[in-house]
């Protein structure tokens, strides 16, 4: 029976590595308690699995999205560019900022210190004096 399911199969998915990789992945979810599409047959579950695509109760391109879902560990989010109108307004403002702020002694801005600042004040930094307590 999964001979002839895995033929009709390759009409909705056309490379046969795939379709390993998405009736493995929906098998898997039948055996972890998600519900079937289909009747069972007492077929097992990558036999049901291959059937549902077959019939197409399921769509490949979702079994695909669900698979890479859960394989990723890490997901990024997808946030939206900041405009370059604000970027320029913000580093206009920032700008302003400063030149208000001369009167007013510097502060020191650990986000904003450059790689090589930081290098050159780790350089000042004095060794501590040896004792002979250590």
């Amino acid at each position: 029976m999964a001979r002839v399911t895995v033929e009709d199969c390759i009409d909705k998915v056309d490379n046969r590595f795939e379709l390993v990789l998405l009736a493995s992945h929906r098998a898997r979810l039948i055996s972890q308690g998600a519900a079937i599409t289909i009747d069972r047959d007492n077929d097992k579950n990558p036999v049901v699995a291959l059937r549902e695509i077959a019939d197409e109760t399921l769509s490949p391109d979702d079994l695909k999205e669900d698979l890479i879902h859960s394989l990723q560990k890490h997901v990024e989010v997808d946030e939206p560019e900041p405009d370059p109108a604000s970027l320029v307004a913000d580093a206009a403002s920032g700008i302003a900022a400063i030149e208000e702020d001369e009167d007013q002694p510097e502060t020191i801005a650990f986000d904003r210190m450059s790689e090589e600042e930081l290098l050159a004040g780790i350089e000042g930094l004095v060794p501590p004096e040896k004792s002979d307590d250590y």
